[in-house]
């Protein structure tokens, strides 16, 4: 009898409904012809809900959909609650509960994002009754080439910056004096970046990233609320916002020693090498990596659950009871208790992103 937790699981390509953008996420997934369409997110293995579900209509928007070996379609959540200590791993479920405890996207805006923060676990407790905050990661895997000025992120405060002159840009609805107080960096592929809970941040238009984040659709705008509220109301609101922001600002470099990451490598062969691109230095809530192969090599396994994206090439995930064929953007959800498993590139290699939950330390699996 086929055991549907010893082998990886296709997950269905999704773009969630939310601002302008999308069209990267169609070219890299091979869609023609690709297309701005309003659905610039893709939510990958994901069993988090968008904050405006019910309002959209769908009270699991958000929710990924996964295709089991034995040729159901269902939703990954339903999957996992089947049997969650195969699908996440008995050490997951102690540590983080029976989620999944991470959000991966594929994230690509046609125009700069709002500027915004996220809340700390303990601060999206007290304020948004969530036990998750939001810190993020994003991996620029693209650049528009058709924006007006050359990508870029906003990120994290300036020297200059306090909170008093970020509220005062509040009280006047001065979105581009709050913007100000931010460093604007210019962004190349490649480029990994990590945004701590409280730091204030914006991706400029043209930015095609792979997110890794907790799983939480908390955000913290720097604009006032869209509707007039009464006064205790507004202040309340205002005092939320701006409570929820890291005053640190420090200069340019000192910004991009805090918040772009250097990749690092942790394993490397004749087959290729793999690389911790965010790991428990920047986080203890996620971990991913790069994995890059020409030849044969054996994924590492750590007891918990993985998603994978396929990057770039091509090739052949094997194990005792699985042959999965994969291209450029196929989605993977690994489940805990999956046997071994070897990846055969093709012939041009392949790269995955691998993504793992908290408590994961890749670098165990190499060195136990």
């Amino acid at each position: 009898m086929m055991n549907l937790y010893e082998i990886p699981w296709r997950l269905v390509p999704n773009k969630i409904v939310r601002y302008p953008g999308g069209r990267e996420i169609d070219r890299f997934r091979g869609v023609e012809p690709p297309l701005d369409d309003g659905r610039p997110e893709a939510w990958v293995g994901s069993d988090t809900r968008t904050v405006n579900a019910e309002e959209k209509g769908d009270p699991n928007d958000g929710c990924a959909r996964c295709i089991l070996p034995d040729g159901r379609e269902c939703y990954l959540f339903e999957a996992v609650a089947e049997n969650p200590s195969a699908a996440l791993g008995a050490r997951h479920i102690a540590l983080n509960g029976e989620r999944l405890g991470l959000l991966v996207k594929l994230l690509d805006s046609q125009n700069q994002l709002g500027l915004q923060t996220h809340p700390t676990r303990p601060y999206a407790k007290e304020h948004f009754g969530s036990d998750y905050g939001k810190e993020e990661s994003w991996y620029v895997i693209g650049l528009r080439e058709d924006t007006e000025e050359p990508p870029y992120v906003l990120m994290g405060f300036r020297e200059d910056a306090s909170r008093e002159r970020f509220e005062a840009g509040y009280d006047a609805g001065d979105i581009r004096a709050m913007e100000a107080c931010c460093h604007k960096v210019p962004v190349q592929t490649g480029d990994l970046f990590f945004i701590a809970a409280g730091v204030p941040h914006a991706i400029g238009p043209g930015c095609f990233v792979v997110e890794v984040q907790e799983p939480s659709d908390i955000t913290v705008g720097a604009g006032k609320p869209r509707s007039p509220l009464p006064p205790e109301e507004a202040e309340a609101y205002k005092q939320r916002l701006l409570g929820c922001y890291l005053y640190n600002g420090c200069g340019y470099e000192e910004n991009l020693r805090r918040y772009r990451i250097p990749p690092r490598v942790i394993r490397s062969g004749e087959w290729g090498r793999e690389s911790l691109l965010i790991g428990p230095e920047q986080t203890s809530y996620f971990s991913f990596t790069r994995l890059d192969a020409s030849g044969e090599v054996e994924l590492l396994r750590t007891g918990f659950l993985q998603v994978a994206v396929v990057l770039e090439g091509s090739g052949r995930l094997e194990g005792a009871h699985t042959s999965l064929e994969l291209k450029k953007a196929d989605e993977l959800f690994i489940p805990a208790s999956a046997e071994p498993l070897r990846l055969f590139p093709g012939n041009h290699g392949i790269s995955l992103v691998l993504c793992n939950p908290g408590s994961v330390d890749v670098r165990r699996a190499v060195h136990p």
